[in-house]
């Protein structure tokens, strides 16, 4: 499968809550230092300043011995504390002090998916900051739903019904962020925001994490021995989660060049690869059904249209080609076995049929979790 890790690739600044937040009692006080020790962990782990061992890591998370899953149990701590704390502060969001407070976090998040600026090779990430509590639950849950993300590509091979479940997962809380948490995000903020804290956005993450999750059921039906007629509908239905994808990028009027250039051919590639493989197997399909001209032809077109959008990425474009290779193997025994016995006219381009896209899976809706505790202010 074609792998684009660069979601999780996130990065913060540090914050202490209590350093900001004027506690009334004990309770709240605790509250505040927990809300910053958790969020300490993840800090260490995004911007890969632990100096915490792999063993120790292992022994403190209960065993885990992937990093990313270690990772998803620090968000899964801290999300619930978190959840807790935006209630409290929103609560009491005209109060011109719990505004200058969110304001003193100074929440700063970098991005993935924005357009690198000049010079960011030598310079570092650029930091975003909003002074909105819902900047920091958004981008911690969109570092959730990309480490959701990442341990479904370390479990493909192992496990296909995991690996379609996380990426389901995956696609849930992205449709949650873009749904639930970034619209009132958007209605109270202006200013410059990293996509990460769009809704058109985060749509159409969702969107292709659904993409990625019929990638894999599409290579369970194909271990299966699926008919041609299924595998064409499954393979053609990533391409329609991926031009979904990228009509949601573009739904608010944001221009290509804001992306990253590795997301946008990230998802072209995707959709290639597996427009390919689709017509792959309508060619399969005209040919048992005696059209073989017809099939020779939608696989003469499949690689002409395929070698027009070669990837920059290495290990994307090696798939590709080993996949282009595959097809001009069958296309080069179709024309032989019609010259030999069909003798059939060969079809014009105009007369081709073409496949059609099935999507089969629904994301598996996401509900945060709260941790139900008293937090009072000094107001």
């Amino acid at each position: 499968m074609l792998h684009f890790p660069d979601p999780a690739k996130l990065k913060t600044r540090k914050i202490v809550f209590e350093d900001v937040f004027p506690a009334i009692d004990c309770g709240t006080l605790e509250q505040l230092k927990e809300l910053s020790s958790k969020r300490r962990l993840i800090e260490e782990a995004v911007n890969a300043t632990s100096m915490v061992t792999e063993a120790v890591a292992r022994e403190m998370s209960g065993g885990l011995a992937s990093r990313t899953e270690q990772d998803l149990q620090k968000l899964k701590h801290y999300l619930p504390l978190l959840e807790n704390f935006v209630s409290h502060v929103e609560m009491h969001g005209s109060n011109n002090k719990m505004t200058l407070w969110v304001s003193n976090l100074r929440i700063q998040w970098s991005s993935v998916l924005a357009a690198a600026p000049p010079f960011s090779g030598l310079l570092g990430p650029k930091f975003f900051q909003v002074d909105n509590i819902r900047f920091e639950l958004g981008l911690m849950l969109f570092l959730y739903a990309a480490l959701l993300r990442d341990r479904a590509y370390e479990v493909v091979t192992s496990d296909l019904v995991q690996s379609t479940t996380l990426f389901r997962e995956a696609a849930g809380v992205y449709h949650y962020l873009s749904h639930d948490v970034i619209p009132s995000l958007q209605s109270q903020t202006s200013g410059q925001k990293p996509p990460e804290a769009s809704s058109s956005v985060t749509a159409a993450m969702s969107l292709m994490c659904l993409a990625e999750a019929q990638a894999v059921t599409v290579r369970k039906a194909e271990e299966r021995k699926a008919t041609a007629s299924l595998l064409v509908k499954l393979h053609s239905g990533v391409g329609v989660f991926v031009s979904e994808a990228i009509h949601s990028l573009r739904s608010e009027g944001t221009e290509v060049k804001d992306f990253s250039g590795r997301f946008l051919e990230y998802l072209s590639s995707l959709k290639e690869l597996h427009e390919l493989k689709s017509k792959k197997y309508l060619a399969q399909d005209l040919k048992s059904s005696e059209r073989i001209s017809v099939a020779i032809e939608v696989l003469r077109q499949a690689l002409v249209d395929a070698g027009k959008h070669i990837p920059g990425d290495e290990s994307w474009r090696l798939i590709l080609k080993e996949e282009m290779d595959e097809v001009a193997e069958v296309l080069r025994k179709y024309e032989n076995e019609n010259e030999i016995v069909w003798h059939q006219r060969i079809s014009s381009w105009d007369e081709l049929p073409a496949p059609v896209g099935s999507k089969m899976l629904n994301n598996v809706s996401y509900s945060p979790t709260r941790c139900e505790a008293p937090l009072v202010f000094k107001l």
